[in-house]
């Protein structure tokens, strides 16, 4: 029996591997029920705190980051995944036009539909899939209450009513799933931008046949908007930032300096495992797994899968652990398949790097980086190339 084995990333623990490798098993057993698929968790051995944060300074510290120069879609849900308000604050810019003294203002009209929309199968359905049905309603009640929404009713006129449709749409979805990681939740819609669209596609058409795009007037200057920043800022406490963002730079930097306990860890599974034997790995998994297969001659080992990973990278600048630059792969290395997505600035080539070892393929996540980074294992295109070569 083939047994396949999930090599993680960096900065991953054992809540968020859960969430993937229960992904990977369904997508895997979906088309091959017939193969093992085991866990490699050495995220157990993963950078920590051993003095209680002692180092961090008890300082308040902000971080701001900017978006690429990616299309105006990808540069939105960018700016959405970190203020699921913002499309709601750029049309409260808009001017004003003069209302109806006697009848219902068409902010009312939205207003209206918004709050009285009740999801029907169809759309109940997509929300279930997505995993944010328990999080519509509350999604929803923090919009509509929400300073900006109510700033941007204030602009709508009887002419461009249906194109508030969608803005309301992707603001209310991007809010679930803003709700859903606050409350450390990994549904499906965090990671697949299809499965997004769908929802809010659906969402729009209850709302009203309209437009999905952008809204006409926002589309202009919207990405230049995006670039100088608007409301893109995460501010916090330093130690709230110091516990969410070490786990990544440290892992990277414990593998670099103490990376043998992770291999023999890896090298354990696959021990355990029945051959033939697959590894797909995943960023800085990916990098321990072609240190281990270089150092070691594993021959159950048939397939190695990298995914948005760096080894050729640190192989082309000489910083790759097992082998120097010059020197050539073992004869003894697996096969190699090496899955990539270029909106992830994580993820490298190696087929130019090592010439005939290994085969590049190419996926489009259509998710803005950093969440391009983990968006592979609901795209389509990758199983497509993994389940054609499992043995």
């Amino acid at each position: 029996m083939t047994t396949v084995i999930f090599v993680h990333g960096t900065g991953i623990r054992e809540r968020e591997y859960n969430e993937t490798f229960q992904i990977i098993e369904q997508k895997i057993h979906a088309q091959r029920p017939d193969i093992k698929v085991s866990p490699c968790l050495w995220g157990v051995f993963g950078a920590k705190f051993n003095n209680n944060r002692a180092s961090v300074p008890l300082e308040n510290a902000t971080l701001a980051l900017s978006p690429g120069e990616e299309d105006a879609e990808i540069v939105l849900w960018g700016q959405l995944y970190r203020d699921p308000l913002y499309e709601l604050r750029l049309l409260s810019l808009k001017p004003v036009e003069a209302g109806n003294l006697f009848g219902e203002e068409p902010g009312d009209i939205l207003q209206s539909r918004v709050a009285s929309l009740t999801p029907g199968s169809q759309l109940e359905a997509k929300l279930q899939e997505a995993g944010i049905a328990e999080v519509f309603e509350p999604a929803r009640e923090a919009v509509i209450h929400s300073e900006p929404y109510h700033q941007a009713l204030l602009t709508v006129s009887e002419s461009d009513l249906s194109e508030y449709y969608a803005p309301v749409a992707r603001a209310v979805v991007a809010q679930a799933m803003f709700i859903s990681e606050q409350q450390e939740k990994f549904p499906p819609i965090l990671t697949d931008a299809q499965l997004r669209d769908e929802v809010v596609e659906l969402l729009t058409l209850a709302l009203g046949e309209v437009e999905l795009g952008l809204v006409g007037w926002l589309l202009r200057p919207f990405v230049e908007l995006a670039q100088y920043g608007g409301t893109n800022y995460v501010r916090g406490n330093r130690l709230e930032l110091t516990d969410k963002i070490s786990p990544m730079p440290g892992d990277i930097l414990l593998y670099q300096t103490r990376g043998e306990k992770i291999r023999a860890f890896i090298q354990q599974q696959i021990i355990q495992a029945e051959p033939p034997v697959v590894l797909i790995a995943h960023s800085l998994g990916g990098i321990a797994c072609v240190d281990l297969l270089v150092q070691q001659q594993l021959s159950q080992v048939e397939l190695l899968v990298t995914v948005g990973s760096q080894a050729p990278f640190l192989y082309e600048i000489n910083a790759l652990y097992s082998l120097e630059y010059g020197q050539l792969l073992p004869e003894h290395f697996p096969q190699w398949l090496n899955i990539y997505d270029l909106r992830d600035f994580l993820s490298y080539v190696g087929n130019r790097i090592f010439p005939e070892r290994v085969q590049d393929v190419r996926v489009d996540s259509r998710q803005p980086f950093p969440r391009s980074h983990g968006a592979y294992w609901t795209n389509a295109k990758t199983w497509e190339a993994i389940i054609s070569r499992l043995p």
